[in-house]
């Protein structure tokens, strides 16, 4: 019943910034935590961050690829996830995926990015970096 859709994928200048959406619809978003990844031809899905449900905490956590230039957020009155990408760099192209762990595990405190949990995936946004 969870639809998710991402958007906000663009091309983008070398240490520009982008935001990028994960709307959900048939079910209420606050019930999961969320995962974003991203994906590069040839290769897996690669988690660059994740937030857990607001009962949980809404605790975030990021990967080192990503810390300090990504951060993620909710806005559950809107149904909506939200990544905001700074200082992007060409390794970050990719097409962006987020996605929905129902299960919400809490793991040394934080949300886990690597889990076989999230189970409901959206069709991913493209975003190019480039000089």
């Amino acid at each position: 019943q969870l639809q998710l859709v991402e958007s906000g994928g663009a091309w983008v200048q070398v240490g520009g910034s982008l935001r990028l959406s994960c709307s959900a619809a048939g079910a209420t978003l606050a019930r999961f935590a969320i995962g974003w990844f991203r994906q590069v031809p040839g290769k897996g899905r690669e988690p660059i961050s994740c937030i857990s449900a607001p009962t949980s905490g809404s605790r975030t956590n990021y990967p080192d690829s990503t810390k300090g230039r990504f951060s993620v957020s909710r806005d559950d009155a809107k149904n909506t996830v939200f990544l905001q990408m700074n200082g992007l760099k060409p390794d970050d192209s990719a097409v962006y995926y987020c996605a929905a762990d129902a299960t919400d595990w809490i793991v040394n405190g934080t949300c886990i990015m690597t889990s076989q949990d999230y189970t409901v995936w959206g069709q991913g946004t493209l975003v190019t970096v480039s000089s």
